[in-house]
């Protein structure tokens, strides 16, 4: 029988702000969780929602030409496709739910923010 995943136990396991690990896939869209610190750049994901949940920390999603959407633990907040946005955290840790071929940096693929997904299925 398959083994469930420790989401807290992943987290622990690494350091690194802004560098998602792929935890699950589901048809064509990947489950993700991340360490956030700080701001992150500009952004858009012209082809493809975004969903954050946030599982600790402070985390307020600044979205262009919109008010800004602060987020408690717990809360869930999905970015449509195509909406310019940055993440502002406070020591946050987050679930992502996105497309499979989503990058991190959305439109803004030069950006040294830009990172590889790690794939930790199956390992914690």
């Amino acid at each position: 029988m398959p083994n469930s995943e420790s989401i807290p136990r992943l987290l622990n396991s690494f350091t690194e702000k802004w560098s998602p690990r792929l935890v699950a896939a589901i048809n064509d869209h990947h489950v993700k969780v991340a360490k956030l610190d700080g701001e992150f750049i500009w952004h858009a994901h012209p082809n493809s929602d975004e969903l954050f949940y946030l599982l600790e920390g402070k985390l307020t999603i600044e979205l262009e030409g919109q008010d800004d959407v602060v987020m408690q633990v717990g809360d869930m907040f999905v970015i449509p496709k195509g909406i310019r946005h940055r993440p502002v955290a406070d020591e946050a840790s987050i679930m992502l739910i996105e497309h499979e071929s989503t990058v991190n940096t959305g439109d803004e693929t030069s950006s040294d923010r830009t990172k590889l997904v790690e794939d930790v299925r199956g390992q914690y």
